[in-house]
């Protein structure tokens, strides 16, 4: 069932799926949904704990491994941006799930999504800062950077297509768009020394 909803999202770039419509994609009763997840909305959140849980282990693994943390830095913004591009349907889950649902729903997202990514940055920058190799940065502030740009990319795509006349994000839109996020973040706060390390 949570592969058929994804599977709905992906194919119709949008949440907005019933419960009949998952039924009839994966084949199973309806009511199915109700007696494992409650309701709709325990699908869509089951769903993205779902997928944020491959991510977030992704980000322990990174963490260990014994690279420069500006490396580690460049690693995470390509994961980031190439995990909202596989699951489109991510950041307007999160959305819906943080502001249009109940409240325990936004607290669940807050635990496994938003709280272990805040934290892992608090760690990587605390860890380049120890390494001289970033200069103090907030962990809220760059998350909500991060984040917040990766999601506008995809969330805000419709209204660029209508006033600039842009297309959808393609594989290729994704590599340029991680390598502008490269260059802005890591101007702002690397030290010069690891910049011209970097130029160099």
């Amino acid at each position: 069932m949570l592969v058929a909803a994804s599977e709905l999202m992906i194919e119709r770039s949008s949440i907005e799926i019933s419960l009949s419509d998952i039924a009839q994609k994966s084949g199973a009763n309806a009511a199915l949904v109700k007696y494992h997840f409650g309701n709709k909305d325990g699908l869509l959140l089951a769903l993205l704990a779902r997928d944020a849980a491959t991510e977030m282990s992704n980000l322990e693994y990174l963490l260990a491994q014994p690279i420069t943390a500006t490396a580690k830095l460049k690693l995470h913004i390509a994961g980031i941006i190439r995990a909202y591009h596989r699951f489109p349907y991510m950041n307007r889950l999160i959305h819906y799930l943080l502001h249009e649902s109940v409240a325990d729903s936004a607290d669940e997202v807050s635990k496994f999504f938003v709280a272990p990514l805040l934290d892992f940055h608090r760690r990587l920058l605390a860890e380049g800062v120890s390494r001289g190799e970033f200069r103090a940065t907030d962990p809220v502030l760059f998350y909500t950077s991060l984040i917040g740009a990766c999601d506008h990319l995809f969330f805000g795509r419709h209204a660029m297509s209508r006033a600039t006349g842009v297309g959808p994000v393609t594989d290729d839109v994704c590599r340029q768009y991680i390598k502008h996020m490269e260059t802005l973040i890591c101007g702002g706060i690397l030290t010069q020394v690891e910049e011209a390390a970097a130029a160099g």
